[in-house]
């Protein structure tokens, strides 16, 4: 080993030693907010850390403060964050310790994470995949001269995740460049190894043809340093994953919540394998003198030190800094381009939907699709992808395993490598696997990075019910889906309207999910033939929060008039009973079209003028985002009304059956809204 290495390795060591029991001696000060420190782990993370590069992207776990000090990181910044104070520079205060978020020029880039017990394998395997579509396409970075890759840091307990198997079973599908990095200390937090895990992380890797694995003495930082370079200058050359099994102890608490002594009884054991006297004789061995490793020890301690002293005077964040970096700003506010250009075909929803994908993947080699059953053979259950694996090529156009939750969090790391992915979720039904990424991975990304990473992503949604698909190919999910903050969602009606959402998703540098109702593509349910549209113009895009006054009406006192307030199959049966009852006079419609942001302005003032107010939707209407919609309606407007806020959606039953009968039972029709706006009206 060269000696500066050792020497950088060790005073890293050092800190990381000093910053765990300067924290346990200050045990109240710092445990206002959870924490937890390497101690043990030390030398396996040095060791990976410091052979990174700018280029390269790391998820270090919350154990990994080692990790994130080689890689340049001080104490004072990994302190701000223990002390949630303003200037934390990963989150601003708004996460844990050691949970890291960075974009600095001089150090690898760290995309945002959740707590990192599994969930961020997937989107770590997705930067990788970004990494290898970047070569194959040839706009990666020709300027450098090591290639990049990921390292994904876990925790053993951690592997046993579902969502770890699909990483895993994807990195070795399409050998991504990637290192998944498997910290072994035999606990998850009081059961251990013995009964939670049928093997350990590098027996596991055996089963995924493809990804290779070693398992080394994580605590010996020599041996870990060489082991690594080797595999990193093999991911470098092959590109190819691998996974390094690193055996260490654990010398502190799981987290500064969970004490070590209320259960562990392998604490002198844990002991006698820590990496600190390992590392001080091979300083020795190596020529170093007592007196250069004394002098190594106190200037490490008198940094953390001071460093601490420091951060406890930082300042704390405002009140104000709340309401920061929910999104990043977007560039399209205005509705603009042709939306019926003169001479143009009208054209099926679904058909809208194609052609503004495959417009934006001509205009844009960063656009890309992929999802189940979207490439070449089929091009998506509902042809919605059709033809466009044989024009831009299946490295663009891909199928993707039945695996939800890669599909949704992969996007997380492709958004961080500079791309924006297209993804499809087959039906509404499929989405429950992927809400865990959606939530904790997409959602939060941009927020809890304090701005630095925002996901940019369109997720489509194939919605609602049509035809007989029974209880696994019907459902409505918007309700779900609106209480997860940090998205944007639109539901539109018509064709028009998918295209131009479709586009300013695109350029949205924020997380978007389409929903788009199956029943709507091609127009055969009977009513829904305003459901085509005029294709609009390519350069038309609609912003998002901006409703439609489909039919509106003027002020009347002599009449009794009424607005519905709906969206996607809604909007039709509104129209349609609007027009059979012979009250298009009286009835305002206003199609939301996005679910989130919402055009409250809209809606308010249409309710203050009518003065009644019925909310459509297809979802079961208790508990639901129509009902949540006709509470806030109600309360801004309570002066204004005639009659309560009502709502219509499908019987309160839990799934939509397959029989023809049973579904028309279940969800609204037009009858039923015109029998609805009836008893309204008659109020």
């Amino acid at each position: 080993m060269k000696k500066d290495i050792l020497e950088k390795g060790f005073l890293n060591l050092c800190t990381a030693k000093a910053m765990a029991e300067l924290y346990e001696a200050n045990f109240k000060q710092v445990s206002k907010y959870v924490h937890a420190t390497s101690r043990g782990h030390e030398a396996i993370q040095i060791a990976v850390g410091m052979q990174l590069l700018p280029q390269d992207y790391a998820f270090p776990y919350y154990r990994d403060d080692a990790m994130l000090l080689s890689f340049g990181l001080k104490p004072y910044d990994l302190m701000l964050q223990l002390l949630a104070k303003k200037d934390d520079p990963f989150s601003g205060g708004r996460t844990y310790y050691a949970h890291p978020s960075l974009k600095d020029d001089d150090k690898p880039k760290i995309p945002h994470q959740s707590s990192a017990t599994g969930m961020q394998a997937i989107p770590a395997t997705g930067v990788a995949m970004g990494m290898q579509y970047k070569e194959l396409q040839g706009i990666d970075d020709k300027t450098i001269k090591d290639l990049p890759f990921v390292v994904c840091s876990l925790g053993d307990a951690s592997v046993t995740e579902g969502e770890i198997a699909e990483a895993f079973q994807m990195a070795a599908l399409k050998q991504m460049p990637i290192l998944f990095l498997v910290q072994d200390n035999g606990w998850d937090i009081s059961a251990n190894a013995a009964e939670t895990r049928a093997q350990d992380a590098f027996e596991y890797a055996k089963g995924f043809k493809g990804l290779e694995a070693i398992s080394i003495d994580g605590a010996n930082f020599t041996e870990s340093y060489q082991a690594v370079e080797k595999v990193i200058k093999t991911i470098r050359t092959e590109r190819r994953p691998f996974l390094v099994h690193a055996k260490v102890p654990l010398l502190n608490h799981h987290t500064s919540g969970v004490r070590m002594e209320w259960y562990r009884d392998d604490l002198e054991e844990a002991k006698s394998r820590d990496p600190y006297p390992v590392l001080k004789q091979q300083l020795l061995d190596n020529g170093f003198s007592q007196k250069d490793i004394d002098t190594l020890e106190k200037t490490a301690k008198a940094n953390v030190q001071a460093d601490f002293e420091k951060a406890l005077l930082a300042e704390d964040p405002k009140p104000e800094d709340l309401f920061t970096n929910d999104f990043a700003p977007t560039p399209i506010t205005e509705e603009h381009g042709e939306r019926a250009p003169k001479g143009a075909e009208k054209v099926v929803m679904v058909d809208c939907a194609l052609f503004a994908v495959e417009e934006l993947m001509k205009k844009h080699k960063e656009c890309l699709l992929y999802g189940q059953d979207v490439g070449g053979r089929l091009g998506g259950v509902f042809r919605e992808a059709a033809t466009l694996a044989q024009k831009f090529g299946d490295d663009r156009v891909f199928n993707t395993a039945i695996q939800e939750a890669f599909i949704v969090g992969s996007t997380v790391g492709m958004s961080a490598v500079g791309l924006k992915p297209i993804v499809e979720v087959q039906f509404a039904d499929y989405i429950w696997p992927g809400l865990n990424q959606l939530f904790t991975e997409v959602s939060r990304s941009c927020y809890l990075s304090n701005g630095k990473w925002p996901v940019s992503m369109i997720l489509r949604v194939p919605i609602g019910a049509y035809g007989s698909g029974g209880p696994y190919h019907s459902s409505s999910v918007e309700s779900v889906i609106t209480n997860i903050r940090g998205i944007k969602i639109a539901y539109p009606s018509n064709g028009a309207d998918l295209k131009g959402l479709i586009k300013a998703a695109y350029y949205d540098p924020n997380p978007v999910v389409i929903l788009e109702h199956k029943g709507l593509y091609w127009s055969k349910v009977p009513g829904t033939q305003g459901a085509t549209s005029i294709e609009p113009s390519e350069d038309y895009v609609l912003p998002f929060g901006k409703a439609w006054l489909l039919q509106e009406i003027w002020k009347q006192d002599d009449v009794e008039t009424l607005t519905v307030v709906t969206y996607g199959m809604g909007v039709h049966w509104a129209m349609n009973a609007s027009e059979e009852l012979g009250m298009k006079d009286q009835i305002e419609v206003i199609d939301l079209r996005t679910l989130f942001p919402l055009d409250e302005e809209t809606v308010m003032k249409s309710v203050k003028k009518t003065g009644k107010c019925l909310v459509v939707t297809e979802e079961p209407s208790n508990n639901s985002f129509a009902r949540a919609l006709a509470g806030k309606i109600q309360e801004e407007c309570f002066k204004y009304l005639d009659a309560p806020v009502m709502t219509i959606g499908s019987e309160n039953m839990p799934a939509i059956p397959l029989n023809s009968t049973l579904e028309q039972t279940m969800i609204p029709s037009t009858e039923k809204i015109k029998a609805k706006i009836e008893s309204l009206f008659n109020y």
